[in-house]
């Protein structure tokens, strides 16, 4: 497994686009995306000036998402 590195909200939002995620609502500080094709959704938080810590991250990526780290690399 690589190493995740340190992204920011923007990054992390283009790249779960690509994958066919699509904003659907805001609720204060969290954004909720959703995947109509594999039916998935995931949260994302939205504190503007801080990155997306490593956890989270993985998180988002392997278990809300479902693909692999470098799978979502590769989109960035």
């Amino acid at each position: 497994m690589k190493n995740l590195p340190s992204l920011n909200l923007k990054q992390v939002i283009k790249a779960l686009k690509k994958l066919g995620f699509e904003e659907v609502r805001q609720k204060g500080s969290h954004l909720v995306l959703y995947n109509q094709k594999t039916n998935k959704r995931t949260v994302v938080p939205i504190h503007a000036g801080k990155e997306i810590k490593k956890p989270l991250l993985k998180s988002i990526i392997e278990t809300d998402a479902g693909i692999s780290i470098e799978e979502f690399l590769k989109l960035l």
